[in-house]
């Protein structure tokens, strides 16, 4: 391996003439640009050639370009899968930028729990529970799952049970999405039939379960349980949305990748359409940049690279029996070859001519096109649903539960003085300010934010409690570890441990969780982070807001009580009648006189001590 030598034809003339991949280096060192070559010294001594008729973007990066690095391997077929995963890792400028999603999520089943659970995961394990997929979107796999967990009552929630259980049922259980087995207000058999049914959905049965509910909707009609009837044409609908997603080209029933892409100008869009046993699992959405002066071919092959041989040998079981393209590149037999080595079994890169799997392509072109205008229309790819964030502050945290109902609690004072607590509520992942709350500190406590918080967040849940409604799923601290400490405090006194609570920090924007010992740091640019920042920036406007409240309202009645004779009762009259201090100044001695226990008199003395300079 020969690393960092100039750029110049003098230096590259000595280059090894084997395959391999080699590194543009700018000024900084920076990676400018990955390619693979046949022959390293011919392809790297090109672009020094001078030859007319070269493009703007070669001729931009020739000139930046400082020192070559070069990689040597033994044949063509390692160059690919060395190219890819360096582009992968550098990103550099002057290569073809490729954005996409981690890749494959599965629904895992835990079927061998007493009541399974149904969620996303990228992990497959030989630990007893049911996998299927793999899918390509995750967004869209969540909300296929969300539509059967939501229409067949799943819970969401990650307890033990029936070993560890709450107190008490969470909000999916008041807003109708789980039956609460958690504490006991469901049978094991009921929930397990339930998951039988899930099971035989998940794995494409959908017309029977179909005809099932469909007989189960007509007898509950006919028993005049119209309110288990209207649910269960719900769920037929839901169902419906399934099947409708399932209908695609049966092919033989066969494992397919369908490949289409769509360009306009610098942007460019790949779809990959994932199809296993004959159904259509998803659609995996590849974003490409700077992608103007390149041809269809080199577009494809950089995609399909990227898609293939980034992931990692990890992904073998992945792999479909066969690959359909929409055009062919220089590069496919070399790929189809890769695949089949690291499969073990023969992968098929195809570019098709006629019949269904034409017409399998022109869909994915369809699709390529649809995300391409998506993108030029929006400038980025589509706002993830709000579930999709919720999920992820749920695993990030480790939380039992998604956290669809978020109180924030907030302190604040002037010097120790008018201390006033705030609590805001989130719902879903945004404000319901009706149910905002504010309450005086009425411990004496000065500056000690600690007590004040464990105050605030014992009368917050006390009244909760009372009010017997459903309690939040994470309790958001604005604070750091000491006021996380007395917010457990008081849940601790109130019976409370099994709920949520982490702390936020402003100053380094750290996580605090109970039971560890450092501050949780997450990913600047991670949504869920936005989400918690969202929160308790709501929560601190609220609280300071209540705070200015009281000490405007406080200067105004010690001025007022400055005057002789004008005691509590009178301050107030003059407030009502003329709404402010300013209002009190700017009246007459007259129009004192006529409010009930004042005289005219009593005004100019007034008016004397507001308004010492006018007279």
């Amino acid at each position: 391996m020969t690393r960092g030598i100039p750029f110049t034809p003098e230096s590259v003339g000595g280059l090894p003439a084997d395959p391999g991949v080699y590194l543009f280096h700018g000024e900084r060192g920076e990676v400018l640009y990955v390619g693979k070559a046949k022959s390293l010294r011919v392809r790297v001594r090109s672009y020094l050639s001078g030859a007319s008729g070269v493009e703007v973007k070669t001729r931009e990066l020739v000139r930046r370009t400082r020192t070559v690095e070069t990689l040597v391997v033994a044949s063509e077929a390692e160059a690919l899968i060395l190219e890819a995963n360096l582009i992968k890792e550098h990103q550099p400028r002057f290569n073809i930028q490729l954005r996409d999603d981690k890749k494959y999520p599965y629904v895992k089943v835990t079927v061998n729990e007493a009541f399974p659970r149904a969620y996303v995961t990228r992990r497959v394990r030989e630990d007893g529970s049911r996998y299927f997929g793999p899918f390509v979107s995750v967004g869209r796999v969540r909300r296929a799952l969300d539509l059967v967990t939501r229409t067949h009552g799943v819970r969401s929630c990650r307890y033990d049970l029936p070993r560890e259980a709450p107190a008490r049922p969470c909000l999916d259980h008041h807003i109708g999405r789980c039956a609460a087995p958690c504490v006991g207000l469901q049978s094991q058999e009921d929930y397990g039939a339930m998951i039988a049914r899930l099971l035989r959905i998940l794995g494409g049965d959908v017309a029977t379960i179909q005809a099932e509910v469909e007989q189960d909707m007509h007898k509950a009609s006919s028993d005049l349980d119209f309110e288990r009837a209207a649910l269960l044409r719900d769920v037929l609908a839901g169902l419906d949305g399934i099947a409708r997603r399932q209908r695609v080209h049966m092919v033989g029933g066969g494992d397919q990748d369908v490949v289409g892409i769509a360009r306009d100008g610098q942007l460019a869009a790949v779809v990959t359409l994932q199809i296993r046993g004959g159904v259509l699992m998803g659609r995996d959405a590849l974003a490409m940049t700077g992608v103007e002066d390149e041809s269809d071919a080199e577009l494809l092959a950089r995609a399909v690279s990227h898609v293939y041989l980034s992931r990692g040998r990890e992904s073998v079981e992945d792999l479909p029996r066969e690959i359909l393209l929409p055009a062919d590149f220089a590069d496919r037999t070399l790929l189809e070859g890769i695949l089949r080595e690291r499969a073990a079994r023969r992968v098929a890169v195809r570019v098709p001519r006629r019949g269904a799997k034409v017409r399998l392509v022109e869909l994915a072109v369809s699709n390529a096109r649809h995300s391409l205008s998506e993108q030029v229309r929006k400038g980025e790819t589509a706002r993830p649903h709000t579930d999709e964030v919720l999920y992820e502050l749920q695993d990030r945290l480790g939380l039992k539960v998604v956290p669809r109902l978020i109180v924030c609690f907030d302190i604040s004072h002037t010097q120790g003085a008018e201390a006033v607590a705030a609590a805001v509520l989130f719902e879903n992942g945004e404000p319901c300010r009706s149910r905002y709350r504010h309450m005086k500190i009425r411990g004496d406590f000065g500056n000690d934010d600690y007590r004040s918080m464990e105050e605030a967040v014992g009368r917050y849940f006390r009244r909760r409690l009372k009010e017997e409604g459903p309690l939040p799923d994470l309790v958001l601290i604005d604070g750091g570890a000491g006021q996380l400490a007395a917010a457990c405090a008081a849940l601790g006194t109130g019976g409370l441990e099994q709920v949520a609570v982490a702390a936020l920090a402003k100053k380094r924007e750290l996580v605090f969780l109970p039971g560890r010992a450092e501050g949780l740091r997450l990913p600047r640019t991670a949504r869920s982070l936005h989400l918690l920042q969202r929160v308790r920036d709501e929560a601190h406007r609220f609280a300071v807001r209540y705070n200015r409240k009281l000490r405007s309202r406080r200067t105004v009645r010690s001025e007022l009580a400055d005057i002789p004779g004008i005691g509590p009762r009178r301050q107030q009259a003059l407030l009502l009648r003329f709404g402010s201090l300013r209002g009190v100044k700017e009246a007459s001695a007259a129009d004192i006189g006529r409010i009930p226990g004042f005289s005219e008199a009593m005004g100019v003395k007034v008016l004397t001590y507001l308004n010492p300079g006018s007279r």
